[in-house]
């Protein structure tokens, strides 16, 4: 069965249907919330919570992109939880998994198409990403995410954002910008870091 057909199925209150939608978009929505809140278990939680939302408030989608419509409700509830953090103890610089382990190599951060040898060899500079990216208020995170990670157009992010273009472009500007200077600032105390600095000067 198509999307069209279960989103409407799932409007009439068919679980077998709102499921299908679930499986489909499972993992791009876990994916945002655990790169946006650095932590699996909350990201499990917040996803969860996320496709209840949907279930229960699918009456008002009224077309368009579903996936990016799920992402704003992702999104939103990640940001909520990001601020009640923030009235807590910071979130440690170096990611804890839901077993209470240090993550050397974040999924939240970790590109997938590269293979496991390529990754440990720019393990160093994923460190470095991963703080500087921490550094950034959860709006440009946000933005970072969606487009050099998630690899949206503009008009896409625009949409789970729910913003204008000329806000998205601006805040992206400004996360693209802090990595850039955070990354510099730290390049002498990484020699490997010395090309980078190079070639962004």
């Amino acid at each position: 069965m198509d999307e069209i057909s279960n989103i409407e199925l799932a409007k009439k209150g068919d679980l077998f249907a709102f499921n299908e939608l679930v499986l489909q978009y499972q993992q791009p929505v876990y994916n945002l919330c655990l790169r946006m809140v650095i932590d699996e278990s909350s990201a499990e939680d917040i996803a969860q919570d996320t496709f209840i939302s949907a279930f229960e408030n699918i009456n008002t989608f009224r077309g368009g992109s579903f996936k990016n419509w799920l992402l704003r409700l992702a999104a939103n509830r990640c940001i909520d939880e990001l601020r009640r953090i923030k009235r807590r103890p910071q979130v440690a610089l170096e990611p804890i998994s839901k077993d209470g382990d240090e993550m050397d190599d974040p999924a939240w951060l970790r590109d997938d198409r590269h293979d496991p040898a390529i990754e440990m060899e720019r393990k160093e500079l994923v460190d470095l990403i991963q703080r500087c990216m921490l550094e950034l208020s959860d709006e440009h995170r946000l933005v970072l995410i969606l487009v050099d990670v998630f690899e949206m157009d503009y008009q896409e992010a625009s949409s789970v954002i729910s913003k204008p273009l000329g806000t998205l472009k601006s805040r992206l500007t400004r996360a693209r910008d802090a990595i850039k200077k955070c990354l510099l600032s730290l390049a002498e105390l990484y020699p490997d870091l010395a090309r980078y600095k190079r070639e962004s000067v």
